[in-house]
């Protein structure tokens, strides 16, 4: 007979061996921890282990382990909810998630009904004199708890620029390709997947319009596009603007004006308590019969709570469409938004030269590591430049210094009057282009050629302690925008 000691020892090797990555998926502590013995009488059986779900529950995430397997012994998974089967996985996962909109392939997404749930055990190989001690880790989670992820775990570490598309959608909505006859069918995600993969890219948000549909394919995919970081995105489209929501799964009424969403605060109330990040898209649209509620008029926008804003859509870089001047509007009246872009692509199948392909234009973000929690974090801080023509390579890097203190794009420096300011800008894959300023800072240096593949080149201004921006851009020698900053901010208000 084992110690409790010894089997504890044993379950949790088996754990570590087993499920190590199941568990970098969901590093807090489990809510529940569930433990049995199953002995020869349970050979050819069926064991239902009942647990309690509260109210309020969003996803249910469990991993399973046993021991002696080293004696044939053979605990196979599978779940029931208070009203039906959820799925079986059998023994060939050690581990599995469900919500409302997606769950682990082998299980049923939908709602979480709070109850008596019961894991099912099947034994189809238990020797008579041996024994399988399992453990099962439960997760709740609530409503307004961030979600991690369809790659929890990060798909790479270490700080460096990750190239990524925010805006596409799939036959989710209007996402379009040809069959393999030839047919104009809904394409797909796993085609969005493959482009962006082919692409170069690292990161991609899919962004079907007010759809969640979406999430079951992107779980399912994840696990095998380990290369390219799957983040959960939709288009909450509006009669008065459309924006994309990143992070979470659960759903946000798009319903602008009725009972559901009677105002813009409303939408982002809801986006706020699912844990999601606000971009407004295309704001430089026109909205008419042409292209319903593509421009944004939504009245009352608190801009305070919008993180982002697409300013480069597909190839509107400049011009009367572009977003560029409604993004400067707010910066200038002390909102600290982030510029992305995104190709708002609508046929994953499109060769990269015609607009609007997969990656152009790429939003590059400055982050620690290559994980969905990492790349929003840096979006919200402004760690972004977008790379216009979608290349693999083009970098824009700009630090500002003064008084002993730095700042990179996003970040805020203080900067008293009388103060220097020194402006170092790194850029490469851009011979013969050149820098081109902008901002409320008087900024104005003269020497602003890029001679070479990879040039750093500074300037220096004297600040006026006023609240201002700068933002660096570079264009071609033709006066074409190549590569778009984001600002540092001098003296912001608090």
């Amino acid at each position: 007979m084992r110690t409790g000691a010894a089997l504890i020892f044993t379950i949790g090797l088996a754990l570590l061996l087993q499920v190590a990555t199941a568990r970098a998926q969901t590093p807090r502590a489990p809510d529940l921890i569930l433990t049995g013995t199953l002995t020869g009488a349970a050979h050819e059986t069926y064991t239902e282990v009942p647990f309690k779900v509260p109210a309020g529950v969003e996803r249910i995430t469990v991993e399973f382990a046993y021991t002696g397997k080293a004696e044939r012994s053979v605990i196979d998974l599978g779940l029931r909810d208070p009203e039906r089967f959820r799925g079986w996985s059998g023994g060939n996962k050690s581990g599995f998630t469900l919500a409302e909109s997606d769950a682990t392939p082998s299980y049923l997404p939908g709602p979480l009904k709070p109850g008596t749930w019961r894991l099912v055990l099947g034994a189809p190989n238990i020797r008579k004199a041996a024994r399988a001690d399992y453990m099962a880790k439960i997760w709740f989670d609530r409503k307004g708890q961030a979600f991690a992820g369809f790659s929890p775990a990060p798909l790479a570490g270490g700080a460096r620029w990750w190239r990524g598309d925010l805006h596409m959608h799939t036959g989710h909505s209007d996402g379009f390709c040809l069959s393999r006859k030839g047919v104009k069918v809904p394409c797909p995600v796993f085609k969005t997947a493959e482009a962006a993969v082919a692409r170069g890219l690292d990161f991609i948000a899919i962004t079907d319009h007010n759809a969640t549909s979406h999430f079951e394919a992107m779980r399912e995919l994840a696990p095998y596009f380990d290369d390219l970081l799957l983040i959960p995105g939709r288009e909450v489209t509006t009669f008065h603007g459309h924006a994309n929501l990143f992070g979470p799964t659960a759903f946000v009424d798009f319903q602008l004006g009725s009972a559901h969403a009677p105002s813009m605060r409303t939408v982002l109330d809801q986006a706020k308590a699912a844990g999601g990040i606000v971009s407004i898209n295309h704001p430089g649209l026109p909205s008419g019969e042409a292209c319903m509620g593509c421009g944004w008029t939504a009245k009352d926008t608190d801009f305070s709570r919008i993180a982002a804003i697409e300013v480069v859509n597909g190839g509107l870089a400049e011009g009367p469409l572009s977003g560029v001047g409604f993004w400067e509007a707010q910066l200038n009246a002390g909102h600290r938004i982030t510029a992305v872009g995104g190709s708002d692509n609508h046929d994953a199948t499109l060769p990269p030269d015609k607009a609007p392909a997969i990656g152009v234009p790429t939003t590059v973000v400055r982050a620690p590591e290559l994980s969905q929690a990492a790349i929003l974090a840096a979006i919200g801080r402004g760690h972004v430049f977008l790379d216009l023509a979608g290349t693999r390579d083009r970098l824009l890097e700009v630090r500002a210094a003064s008084g002993g203190a730095e700042a990179q794009m996003g970040d805020a420096l203080a900067a008293p009057a009388g103060a220097k300011v020194r402006i170092e800008v790194h850029a490469v894959g851009v011979d013969g282009g050149s820098l081109s300023l902008a901002g409320t800072t008087g900024a104005a240096p003269t020497d602003l050629k890029l001679a070479g593949r990879d040039v750093t080149k500074s300037f220096e201004f004297v600040a006026d302690g006023r609240a201002s921006w700068l933002r660096v851009d570079v264009r071609g020698a033709d006066g074409r925008l190549l590569l778009l900053g984001n600002p540092i901010y001098l003296n912001p208000a608090p």
